[in-house]
């Protein structure tokens, strides 16, 4: 395990280098432009699609609750609804979390993708570590469908019944499920939710099932299989858990393929992520890869719903899951919208494009340092646009103190610093910049952080 003061740093590092890439991109301009736009969630209904978000229910205030309510036609509870958030113990339930996710949607007019009945993870140790004859298990499963799809009849619009079935290869995914109830428990869970909700859309999800592969086609198969039984199964779910620059080529053709059996296809947890730190041209890449996946589901008729997997920086499951890597989603961790954003938003028929780069710009310098003091500045300079006010950010990555100020009011809370403008010096025309300095401490190094304008 790594110390806490070395995880810190190598956090805070990223982050900054992910806020400094998106601010080349975005510039000043941003945030504001931003708020005029038409909503991902409009321009995908002017689509016939529906975009959403996985949340986490008690992040759902403040900005995060108003990005969530205003940008996502659906919402996905990212683990509020799985088995060990339900049912800890057996026989015991918590619903407070997916209570307040459905409760939201239904006040902001969203539809709800339910996640997930059936899964090989998540589940609760009692389930886990019991020893179940395959009758006993069948009912147990049979039991929480019933009891979960029933709380929430006509409140879902569409469940991932079953979770991750398959192998690399195609083969069946040994788990609990398969190796007590065999491949049947898919056909039986499909079953028992359309009889505790007839209305709701029930998916198969997996993920590495984009593009056109063994897995894929397995799944593939397995649907066939499954509407010539007769047995309810609306859509598949394509999880799209995607690296920078491998959207796969067969995307869209995938998608089709699907299409072609008579159900839905839905893009269930988009993020495209990236080797840290971001940079503008890797930020350029994301952008391409999430209007290339955006533009794949627009142009099959039966690609209904395109979700990601947390909106923002600060609520993606990546860089937990995959040291080295994250900035995977269309905002940044401090809610701005990144190119990526702005991208999605382009295949969905949208005009908004990504601000001019280099608008307005911030730059950040030491203009002269002695033992464990220094004075820095900040240049804000317009070409191509004018700020009538202005907000300078950043993050200091070796534990720097601003003392006092001059042509700003700054403020600090821990490595973050924010700086506005005075009531004299808001405005910087096209063209022209103002100045702001402070005086700060250093211990052991003052390297240059990069300044976001907002």
């Amino acid at each position: 395990m790594r110390s806490s003061s070395t995880s810190l740093r190598t956090r805070l590092a990223a982050l900054c280098a992910g806020v400094a890439a998106t601010a080349a991109l975005i510039a000043a301009g941003g945030s504001s432009a931003h708020a005029a736009d038409t909503p991902l969630r409009d321009l995908a209904a002017a689509k016939g699609k529906v975009i959403g978000t996985a949340v986490t229910g008690s992040k759902l205030t403040g900005t995060y609750g108003d990005l969530a309510g205003s940008q996502f036609g659906s919402l996905t509870p990212g683990n509020a609804m799985k088995w060990e958030s339900v049912e800890p113990a057996r026989g015991t339930f918590d619903w407070t979390e997916a209570d307040q996710i459905v409760a939201f949607a239904q006040a902001h007019g969203q539809q709800v993708r339910g996640h997930t009945l059936v899964w090989h993870n998540q589940n609760p140790g009692w389930l886990t570590n019991g020893s179940w004859t395959s009758a006993q298990l069948a009912t147990l499963l049979q039991d929480h469908i019933s009891t979960e799809v029933g709380r929430y009849k006509g409140r879902i619009a569409a469940w991932d019944v079953v979770n991750e079935p398959f192998n690399e290869d195609g083969t069946y995914r040994t788990s609990l499920w398969y190796n007590g109830l065999g491949t049947d428990y898919i056909a039986n869970a499909l079953t028992w939710a359309h009889a505790a909700d007839p209305a709701a859309k029930l998916y198969i999800n997996d993920y590495n099932v984009e593009g056109v592969n063994a897995k894929s086609t397995a799944l593939y198969n397995l649907v066939k299989s499954l509407k010539e039984r007769g047995v309810p199964i609306d859509g598949v779910g394509l999880q799209a858990h995607l690296i920078l620059g491998q959207v796969p080529s067969t995307l869209q053709q995938n998608i089709q393929r699907f299409a072609d059996l008579g159900v839905d296809v839905a893009i269930t947890e988009l993020d495209v992520r990236m080797a840290l730190p971001a940079d503008s041209a890797k930020l350029s890449q994301q952008a391409a890869d999430y209007k290339a996946v955006t533009a794949a589901c627009v142009a099959v008729t039966r690609c209904v719903n395109l979700t990601v997997w947390g909106f923002a920086d600060s609520d993606s499951w990546v860089e937990s899951t995959f040291p080295g890597y994250g900035a995977a989603t269309p905002y940044d961790a401090t809610y701005a919208p990144k190119p990526a954003y702005y991208a999605i938003a382009e295949a969905l028929g949208g005009t908004t494009t990504t601000p001019p780069t280099g608008a307005c710009s911030a730059t950040y310098s030491v203009v002269n340092q002695w033992n464990t003091g220094f004075t820095g500045q900040v240049r804000i300079a317009c070409s191509g646009a004018a700020l009538s006010s202005w907000k300078a950010t950043w993050a200091y990555g070796a534990g720097q103190q601003v003392t006092q100020a001059w042509n700003a009011s700054c403020t600090q809370s821990g490595a973050a610093v924010t700086c506005t403008n005075a009531s004299y010096n808001g405005t910087v025309p096209d063209g022209g910049s103002v100045t702001f300095g402070f005086n700060g401490t250093w211990n052991g190094g003052n390297p240059v952080p990069t300044v976001t304008l907002g």
